[in-house]
């Protein structure tokens, strides 16, 4: 008996790892505590925050103010580079195109890790503008996040806090990070190249990166504006799962703090998750 339970929980793991996953409320009695540490942290800062964690092997997910929409500010950027990067794919354009006389592979660069504003404008105005970012969500039915501006725009017109333009909920925010993952709108090789960039995102020491052991692979693109400050991207936990994490945050003090409290408590959560699962494994044997 213990044999074939053993050998169906492999086969449960083979099944989680190779399936794309469809995102589930939270309903193990550790993910339920991790969602109410969440609110209780939370509840001591000021500020309004929104996040959703989604565990890309088995498709289980936290969020506090999930469904909320908050204003993207700059996360946004991984949308429009993953939309350019979808016609690299199609064969309709290449990472060598000059884009405002610069390779597109440059101008991406630019974008995802310095969070260049100018560059971002640069492959908005060469696929269509936002509306063909909008249109390519659309296509690959990834609701809850709206493309509305160029950031020339944006900035113009302060858009922020209570804003309706440009915002995405937590949870459709890890959504699209799924898709990314799962291969099923961007090529292996696209894939690598935008999670390579988002590697060496230099705007978030002090967010989810900043409180995570060293040497742990975070993979994530910033926002920010007056009262935003936003954070986004994915966690490899040690034994190798991957986390998709969205931290929206406006309005209060010391945001960037809490975002990296945040992030922390996540990890922690689903490395001990791991732990108890692999102690369970070798009782087992």
């Amino acid at each position: 008996m213990r044999a074939a339970l053993l050998s169906r929980l492999l086969l449960t793991s083979i099944a989680a790892s190779v399936l794309a996953p469809t995102p589930a409320a939270a309903s193990s009695p550790e993910l339920m505590g991790l969602e109410r540490k969440l609110s209780m942290l939370l509840a001591e800062r000021s500020g309004e925050y929104g996040i959703a964690a989604l565990d890309l092997r088995d498709g289980s997910i936290v969020s506090v103010n999930g469904d909320t929409p908050f204003p993207m500010a700059s996360t946004v950027k991984v949308a429009i580079a993953a939309a350019y990067l979808a016609q690299v794919d199609q064969g309709r354009r290449t990472l060598n195109d000059m884009v405002y006389g610069r390779p597109a592979a440059k101008v991406l660069e630019l974008m995802i890790i310095r969070s260049d504003n100018y560059a971002t404008d640069q492959i908005l105005a060469t696929l269509g503008g936002p509306l063909a970012v909008q249109q390519w969500l659309s296509s690959h039915q990834m609701a809850g996040i709206r493309v509305d501006r160029n950031i020339a725009q944006l900035l113009r017109e302060r858009g922020h806090l209570a804003d309706i333009k440009d915002v995405a909920t937590p949870v459709a925010m890890v959504a699209l990070l799924s898709r990314l993952d799962s291969g099923t709108v961007l090529t292996a090789q696209s894939r690598s190249f935008l999670f390579g960039l988002m590697s060496r995102c230099a705007t978030g020491t002090r967010r989810i990166r900043a409180l995570l052991p060293a040497g742990t692979l975070v993979e994530d693109k910033t926002g920010t504006l007056d009262g935003v400050t936003n954070d986004v991207g994915f966690i490899t936990m040690p034994d190798g799962r991957r986390v998709a994490l969205a931290v929206f945050a406006r309005g209060g003090r010391d945001r960037q703090p809490v975002i990296a409290e945040v992030a922390r408590a996540i990890y922690d959560r689903f490395a001990d998750s791991t732990r108890n699962a692999l102690a369970l494994f070798m009782r087992m044997r």
